[in-house]
Order: structure tokens, then C-alpha cells, then sequence
């Protein structure tokens, strides 16, 4: 069984919003008269997915043992012209932070940025029109209805990523989190070895009237832009951040190099991305109480001093938070604001459906309905040479003609497509 306690920030589920009921084909009768018009209502329209923001959410961890997301289909249509139920809709609940994208493609379709924002995801398939509604001043007694759209299930990624100002970034067991505890009220888990945070800790930091958030970053290691240990599920939790923090163990004690480890950190972020080397860092050079720590701040401080702010603090006593707070808070105020991630206007998931067609024979007349003629309906002028040279061509293209010569139709023989009648001709 999966580990409750771990933090689940990249998951993968599947959605499909309702298919459309199917339109009611039925006649009106009572006694001593059978058939007395047509009164078959519209289905109804199937159930859409949304997606929530919902800041009482705190991860992804709830996708793991639900991954599928299926809203209602639409009822059929009834007799005596009643619509068919609604399906359904689902609404899935996620963090701030979390960017849904299409799985196949890639497609960034939503940045869930404000609590309580909701996004239309997959709309659901529209209901069939009932056979009263195919009644025209020639066709008083249509023997058919349209069935309802159908939809497609879709697999979604959903990424979170974290919503702070300042990223807190650095090796494992370089005082991150007791910085955070230090100039927050934020209280995360602090203990004397490696990898004790294993997710983002967020907490908001106080400077006189105003104030920003800061998120600890759980330990980046060397190889992580490549995946190393847990490094793209820590790397992603940087990427919105304005700046970073970059703490430095400056007393060596555990026989690293804070040079080096600078570097390295430094080497990951670029391999990641270009746009998070890029952000402005601050750095931090803790346990400056720690006996070697003067003179390792001094070689530290020659190499980058002209390059980078650089502030000593002891984490553990506050010694040099409040300058370090001061210089977090005067490069922010030069930076714009957390931004949404762009995302594709014009995605969209197409149903199953769309701009199909059905082709009935009422009689003699050949019938067709669906969306393609709906979509004609609204776009084509009759008495215009050029919008019906348009509605040629695209009953061509999406197979109409073949369609009704499959079925056997033959020259001067009448075909129906909306309220427009016509004869065959090949």
C-alpha cells in the first residue's frame, strides 16, 4: 500500500465528460386515434467536467487512489415533449498552483491560480433532438430522432507548483527549514540529518506594514535536473518563484565545499531550466557560529561578493535574519508579481460527435440530421450563390453524398438537409 504521508505533487488521471441522451422518437395517441403527431422530446445534455481550486487542499495525494472522473450522461428524451434529465457534472477539487495539462499533447490547459477559481475542462455531449422537432410545413409525421453527441475519455496530467515569492533553495541539511521556522510562523519538521523535508513548506514572512510568501524547497542534490533522487518533483516547486534564497553551509562541517556546493546547485537549476537560473538569488551563508565558518565566508565572499547579495545568518539563533528579510523584501519590490503560466486558448476536446450526421429515409425523402446540418443551418444564405457554392462543397467533404449514394439514392430523388429540400443530382 502506497505511503499516506508522502507528499504527491505530479499525477496522472482520466476524465470523460456525460454523453448526450438520444432525442425521443414517439407519436401522440388516444383512444380510438393511434397516431396523432409527432411528441418526442429532446435528450439531454451529458455532464461536464470542471476543475477547482481549492485552498483547503494541500497536494495531489487524494489522485492517487481515484484517477478515473466520469460525469452523468443525459437522460433519453420522453414522449409528450419532455426534455430529458441533465447528466450530471464533475467537479474535481485540486490545490492552488496545480497546471493541468492534456497528456497526449502536452498542452497547458489551466493554471488553477486563485481559491475558488473553476475551469470548464470537457463539456458534455449535446442531447438529440426529439422527432417533433424535425416537423416541417411538408414533413408532418418524422419516423426518426437524433441520437445524442458522444464524448471521449482524456488522460490529464496535474502538476503542482508551489505559489511563493522566494524559493529557499539548497543542499540537503543546510538549514533551510530553520530559516523558514526563524523568519515565519511556519513550523516545519526540523531534525539534524539529511532529507528530513520531503515537501514544500510554505510560510509567510512580516517586514513592517508589508509582507511575502517563502516556500522551502526540499534538498536538491547533484544530478537532479536529470532526475536524480527527487529532483524534477523539487525543481518544479521553483519554477513561478520570483527569487531564491540560496543557503550555503559555511562551515564545512560535514566536509563540503561551500563553493562547490554553490555551483553545483547552480550547474542543476541551469539543466533544468534557463528561466530559473535566470531569477535573482540572495545568499545565505549559515551556521556562521560554527567554528571555520569566518574564514570560508571570506574566500566565499571574495569570489561572488561582487556578483551576488550575500548575507551571514545563524538560522538556529535569527542572528542576520532581519538584514537578510531587508534585502529579500528590496529585491522583490523591483520584481513583477507571481504570474499564471501561459496556457493554450485554443485547446479544446472536441466530441465525438462534432459536425457528425444521420441520414433517414422518411418515405421517399432522404432525411439528414445532426450537427453538420445545424452548423449549415446557421451559416448558409439560400438565396446567396456563393454561401450554397460553401454548402456544396462541405456536404461533399464530410461524406453526405457518399453516404446517401451507399444507400442507394438516385437521380431527382429528394433529399432534406435542415428546412432546405432538393433534388439528387450526381
Amino acid at each position: 500500500m502506497a505511503d499516506k504521508n508522502l507528499f504527491t505533487d505530479r499525477v496522472k488521471i482520466t476524465i470523460k465528460s456525460g454523453d448526450g441522451g438520444d432525442g425521443m422518437n414517439s407519436f401522440k395517441s388516444f383512444k380510438g386515434k393511434p397516431a396523432c403527431g409527432p411528441d418526442g422530446g429532446d435528450g439531454g445534455n451529458g455532464g461536464n467536467v470542471y476543475i477547482q481550486a481549492d485552498g483547503s487542499v494541500s497536494d495531489l495525494l487524494s489522485f492517487r487512489y481515484t484517477s478515473k472522473y466520469f460525469a452523468g450522461d443525459g437522460e433519453r428524451g420522453g414522449s409528450n415533449k419532455c426534455f430529458g434529465k441533465f447528466g450530471q457534472d464533475v467537479v474535481i477539487k485540486v490545490p492552488l498552483g496545480t497546471v493541468v495539462k492534456d497528456f497526449e499533447s502536452g498542452a497547458v490547459i489551466a493554471d488553477m491560480f486563485e481559491d475558488g477559481e473553476k475551469k470548464l475542462i470537457q463539456e458534455g455531449g449535446r442531447g438529440g433532438k426529439g422527432n417533433v422537432r424535425f416537423t416541417t410545413s411538408r414533413r408532418h409525421a418524422p419516423n426518426f430522432a437524433q441520437k445524442g453527441e458522444k464524448t471521449e475519455p482524456h488522460v490529464l496530467v496535474l502538476e503542482l507548483k508551489v505559489i511563493a515569492d522566494v524559493g529557499i533553495i539548497g543542499f540537503p541539511n543546510v538549514g533551510k527549514s530553520t530559516l523558514l521556522s526563524k523568519i515565519s510562523a511556519a513550523k516545519p519538521k526540523i531534525a539534524n540529518y539529511h532529507f528530513t523535508t520531503l515537501s514544500p513548506n510554505l510560510g509567510v514572512v512580516k517586514y513592517y506594514d508589508n509582507s511575502f510568501v517563502a516556500a522551502d524547497i526540499p534538498g536538491l542534490i547533484e544530478g537532479a535536473a536529470d532526475g536524480a533522487g527527487l529532483g524534477h518533483d523539487f525543481l518544479r516547486h521553483i519554477e513561478r518563484t520570483r527569487m531564491l534564497v540560496h543557503v550555503i553551509d559555511i562551515s564545512g562541517t560535514e566536509g563540503r565545499d561551500p563553493v562547490e556546493d554553490f555551483k553545483k546547485i547552480n550547474l542543476e537549476l541551469k539543466g533544468y531550466s534557463e528561466k530559473l537560473a535566470a531569477l535573482p538569488q540572495i545568499i545565505a551563508l549559515n551556521k556562521c557560529d560554527v567554528f571555520g565558518a569566518e574564514e570560508n565566508a571570506k574566500i566565499f565572499k571574495k569570489k561572488y561578493g561582487k556578483k551576488y547579495k550575500i548575507c551571514p545568518i545563524t538560522a538556529v539563533s535569527g542572528e542576520g535574519t532581519e538584514e537578510l528579510i531587508s534585502s529579500i523584501f528590496g529585491t522583490l519590490s523591483s520584481l513583477p508579481a507571481v504570474s499564471r503560466m501561459e496556457i493554450d486558448e485554443d485547446f479544446t476536446y472536441r466530441k465525438s460527435g462534432n459536425l457528425g450526421f444521420e441520414i433517414y429515409l422518411d418515405g421517399d425523402v432522404y432525411v439528414v440530421v445532426g450537427d453538420l446540418v445545424d452548423m449549415l443551418c446557421r451559416n448558409v444564405v439560400l438565396n446567396d450563390p456563393d454561401s450554397m457554392a460553401y454548402f456544396q462543397k462541405i456536404i461533399r467533404e464530410k461524406g453526405v453524398i457518399s453516404k446517401l449514394k451507399e444507400m442507394g439514392i438516385k437521380e431527382n430523388d429528394t433529399v432534406s438537409i435542415g428546412d432546405v429540400e432538393f433534388d439528387f443530382i450526381p
